[in-house]
């Protein structure tokens, strides 16, 4: 690959007035040609409130309670605890909405840990404002969940009960502004500017500012594709490596028993700052669920890791990260929004990347068992 030219700053601080200056134009037009009916829009407030507690046992025994340095859900070792607990209310109106949620439990003080005490305690906290008539076209700033990966740290909402490593090396929340439009029932382009791979705080010393956008494709109630990207840094100016990642998945509800999920992350990174050379790291996932009935279900999942340059897992060892994974879990929804799970999961590399007592090895099985509680009240105006 070609090495980066030296103005990569100019078109930094250019991109970004271009991707936002429309937005004015056309506030402006908006505003001028709408009648005032803010007095008869419609708002609602929404009210949510979400509860995850879990024990988990690795059979590595890791003598520090952590699990895996690189896993931010469900990362404890023998011990029942609270992967997230989060309370939040949100704001819709015909022209502007609002969303913040709070939140407390091992993932906030892992995922956030490069945070400030009390920005660890935010989830999301954002304002929107609509752009145009038929709401097609939007504008949200603030901390906003991440477009990319098909996985959330609500598990209740998802197929499997731990996250794959491949939603844990990308990042869930991003910080900054992005623009949504609906072009549709079928299409549905995002892009953002943000202040860096999964940065609340932007990285001292760095002046940059990353991008990311989002396509998605719906042909119809039962399938999804979408195509995710980002391009920045995370790394001050002085030591600059830019990095590029693509991420394509799709979201398949085969009939009303079988769900598929399927992902691939592709990245690389600059091995040093103005270098032609790239690190590159690759992960792949596939999920499939089995509904039973309304109340009982079962998921299996595949996934493969490869980062032997460590840019986005942090590789306790000096060994090549390459890995293979493989889980099963049973689940029990007595009512909705109410599950129990129970999960076993393996983990093996191509070589010893494990904590293993004081040495390391190439495998990996832990259990898991969850309890997950989600309910909301929404209320109109």
């Amino acid at each position: 690959m070609p090495k980066l030219p030296p103005f990569i700053m100019r078109i930094n601080k250019i991109a970004t007035v271009l991707l936002f200056a429309p937005i004015f134009s056309i506030f402006i037009i908006e505003v001028n040609a709408q009648e005032d009916t803010s007095s008869i829009a419609k708002t609602s407030i929404s009210i949510q409130a979400y509860l995850d507690v879990f024990y988990s046992y690795d059979f590595n025994e890791p003598e520090t309670g952590y699990r895996l340095p690189y896993i931010v859900n469900h990362n404890r070792h023998n011990e029942f605890n609270l992967n997230l607990g989060s309370i939040g209310v949100s704001v819709d109106n015909e022209r502007y909405r609002a969303n913040l949620v709070l939140q407390t439990g091992t993932y906030a003080n892992d995922n956030y840990k490069a945070e400030n005490a009390i920005m660890q305690s935010i989830n999301e906290a954002s304002a929107g404002l609509v752009l145009t008539k038929d709401r097609k076209f939007w504008l949200d700033i603030g901390i906003l969940g991440s477009h990319i990966g098909f996985e959330s740290p609500y598990q209740i909402y998802d197929l499997t009960l731990t996250r794959t490593i491949m939603a844990e090396a990308a990042p869930y929340f991003f910080t900054g502004a992005k623009l949504t439009y609906t072009f549709n029932e079928r299409w549905m382009l995002m892009a953002m500017i943000t202040n860096g791979w999964q940065r609340i705080k932007r990285v001292e010393g760095n002046s940059m500012m990353s991008y990311g956008t989002q396509l998605q494709f719906t042909p119809s109630n039962k399938v999804q594709v979408n195509w995710n990207t980002f391009i920045g840094t995370d790394d001050p100016d002085d030591k600059r490596r830019m990095r590029y990642f693509n991420e394509i998945y799709a979201l398949i509800a085969i009939d009303e028993k079988w769900e598929l999920q399927a992902g691939f992350d592709y990245g690389m990174q600059q091995e040093s700052k103005g270098s032609s050379e790239y690190h590159q790291w690759f992960l792949a996932s596939v999920i499939a669920r089995y509904s039973f009935n309304s109340s009982w279900s079962t998921s299996a999942r595949g996934e493969y890791i490869n980062d032997v340059k460590n840019v986005v897992i942090a590789n306790p060892t000096p060994n090549d990260f390459i890995c293979y994974g493989i889980s099963a879990n049973l689940d029990y929804s007595p009512i909705k929004n109410v599950i129990a799970r129970v999960e076993g999961r393996y983990l093996i590399g191509e070589n010893n990347i494990f904590d293993y007592k004081d040495s390391y090895v190439n495998n990996d099985f832990f259990i898991t068992f969850s309890l997950s509680i989600g309910f909301g009240k929404k209320f109109d105006l």
